[in-house]
């Protein structure tokens, strides 16, 4: 027996010697689909629980922003440079998959300065980058704009809809509707931000907050942490990340986001308006902004009907409380992006934890 395996046997040991209800909640898409993969939830002792929320950016983007977007699209002299995922979320009546199409223009980047070369290559066509994600992938989309100022780029721009981490989390610890007990917090992200926001958020709420890694021994390890604080009375912030995540983050990644983005309030699926949680060009920078260069409508959330993306994104429900899912909503046939994103909650559940016994 190889020592990971008696160290994974010691920590669900652990774990289940558990007795009250718990429940934790990891906030990046890429735990929710390493946990669901490798069959944790099925290991956990009775009461113990593991919410998926807010942490796949694809899902928690917006709806009236989705279909902001789709309009942008159907300008004949635009063309939308994105990442795979948003290809296939569906808005209120199309999808961008479906206005490719119908001609639109649209590619599948793999990097925000993919973007950059499309504009160079074609200086007749107005490129638009589709910034998604948080405090991780915003940066490169920051540096990616510079560049476009250094080269006077006047063709490119980026729709931004880059989210920020901590704010959400505000939200959810003070939600009385989601019971948590404390935060796998995601280990991405905080190799950027660091440990500091997670430690104001513990000792405002008394919640303990572990940054987690991603193998099935990191979550085991982070679980029985954030075990052990509760045990004590305790509400801090810890890495378990360690080999990754620094106390400090990533200081020139921040600093990139502080030259280039500053705050703005913005729109979460399940969420509603989170004040200072997006990211939008500071002034100097605004000629990049595709709000502002087409002046891109403020388009309301319409629900999609019998979707409950939300409620999964804040742990109010599991993928399987949903009606639709693995009927009317599956990977072929979404009704909603957390069945979209290789990063969603349904997505995984779908994949590794199949529904049972409902008729």
């Amino acid at each position: 027996m190889s020592c990971d395996t008696t160290y994974i046997d010691y920590l669900l040991k652990e774990i289940q010697r558990e007795e009250r209800p718990v429940a934790f909640m990891e906030v990046c898409g890429t735990h929710t689909m390493a946990i669901a993969k490798s069959g944790i939830r099925n290991l956990l002792p009775p009461g113990f629980k593991l919410l998926s929320g807010p942490g796949c950016p694809v899902c928690v983007t917006a709806q009236g922003d989705i279909d902001a977007v789709i309009e942008l699209v159907r300008q004949p002299q635009i063309t939308l440079v994105t990442f795979g995922d948003m290809m296939r979320v569906p808005g209120t009546h199309s999808s961008l998959q479906e206005e490719r199409s119908r001609g639109a223009d649209i590619r599948i980047a793999y990097s925000p300065l993919d973007a950059l070369e499309i504009a160079r290559k074609n200086p007749d066509r107005e490129v638009v980058f589709l910034g998604i994600g948080f405090e991780t992938t915003a940066p490169a989309v920051g540096i990616t704009v510079e560049q476009a100022a250094a080269e006077h780029l006047s063709n490119f721009a980026v729709f931004s809809l880059h989210k920020l981490v901590p704010p959400a989390l505000e939200v959810i610890f003070s939600d009385p509707d989601i019971k948590v007990d404390g935060l796998i917090c995601p280990g991405h992200v905080s190799a950027v931000i660091g440990i500091e926001p997670y430690s104001v958020l513990a000792e405002k709420y008394h919640k303990p907050c572990v940054i987690t890694g991603f193998e099935t021994k990191d979550i085991l390890e982070g679980l029985v942490m954030l075990l052990r604080q509760l045990h004590r009375n305790r509400a801090v912030a810890e890495i378990q990340y360690r080999r990754v995540v620094k106390n400090a983050g990533n200081k020139v990644a921040r600093e990139t986001l502080k030259r280039v983005f500053k705050p703005t309030d913005a729109r979460w699926r399940g969420l509603g308006l989170i004040p200072a949680s997006g990211l939008e060009l500071q002034e100097e920078y605004r000629e990049f902004d595709a709000r502002c260069r087409f002046a891109i409508p403020y388009i309301e959330d319409i629900p999609i009907k019998g979707c409950a993306c939300g409620d999964v994104l804040t742990g109010k429900i599991t993928p399987h409380d949903c009606l639709l899912f693995g009927k009317a909503c599956t990977p072929l046939r979404p009704v909603g992006p957390c069945m979209v994103s290789h990063e969603g909650a349904c997505a995984a559940y779908y994949w590794y934890t199949p529904l049972k016994g409902r008729d």
